[in-house]
């Protein structure tokens, strides 16, 4: 596999109730076992429930525009990737915060958070690959693969090992709301399929996430073509 990798870290893992601090720190271990053999990685922070609790604040307390909701989940980003990039500051380039489009040379890892309101940190990634010339983006989150059918709702879904963009748009649509739970975001996967970017969706297991990493069989998603 390239030795330049970006993952998309869903925010349902680095706070799925409460912050899981054991997920980071072998997270942690991990990414720097595969930074001593010159692997070099972008990490871009989903807002998982610090982003639903404040979004779900607000609502409470007054009159929310979509925008007002957008912007708020990526405060909630910004503060989740603080504390990923406090997992790595020894490494840590710099906290890629503001704009994913802006010039990186990524000498060992880069944390990002949220960039704009319309879009997740999903689009953030796939820019970030633009950026950086890279093909591949690997998406973790609580979903292990993408199904045919919502499977906490419906026992008849199946998993899908492969499927084309155009398959996965009509199955999630073109439009992005506030806190949309899908295991790609719209907006990025339009982008991501008219650069020709792959996205391996895969949950948790950092085991099968080394596996990836090794170029070996995973258990996940493949999105191409």
């Amino acid at each position: 596999m390239e030795k330049k990798i970006i993952i998309s870290l869903g925010g349902s893992l680095i706070v799925p109730d409460d912050f899981d601090t054991k997920f980071l720190s072998e997270f942690k271990k991990l990414i720097e076992s595969y930074l001593k053999k010159g692997f070099k990685f972008v990490i871009i922070c989903g807002g998982g429930k610090t982003a639903r609790k404040i979004q779900n604040a607000a609502k409470k307390i007054a009159k929310v525009d979509s925008e007002d909701l957008d912007w708020l989940g990526i405060y909630a980003t910004k503060l989740n990737a603080a504390l990923v990039w406090t997992a790595f500051k020894k490494d840590v380039e710099e906290v890629v915060i503001d704009n994913p489009n802006k010039k990186l040379s990524l000498r060992k890892i880069a944390i990002a958070g949220g960039w704009k309101p319309g879009c997740s940190t999903d689009y953030d990634a796939i820019l970030l690959a633009k950026n950086l010339n890279v093909k591949k983006v690997i998406n973790m989150s609580n979903v292990d693969y993408v199904y045919t059918k919502d499977p906490r709702i419906d026992k008849s879904a199946e998993k899908i090992e492969e499927i084309s963009w155009v398959s996965f748009r009509k199955m999630v649509g073109s439009k992005w709301s506030a806190g949309m739970n899908v295991p790609f975001d719209p907006i990025a996967a339009k982008s991501a399929q008219k650069l020709k970017i792959e996205v391996n969706i895969i949950g948790k297991d950092l085991k099968n996430l080394k596996n990836l990493l090794d170029g070996r069989e995973f258990k996940g998603t493949t999105i191409r073509g």
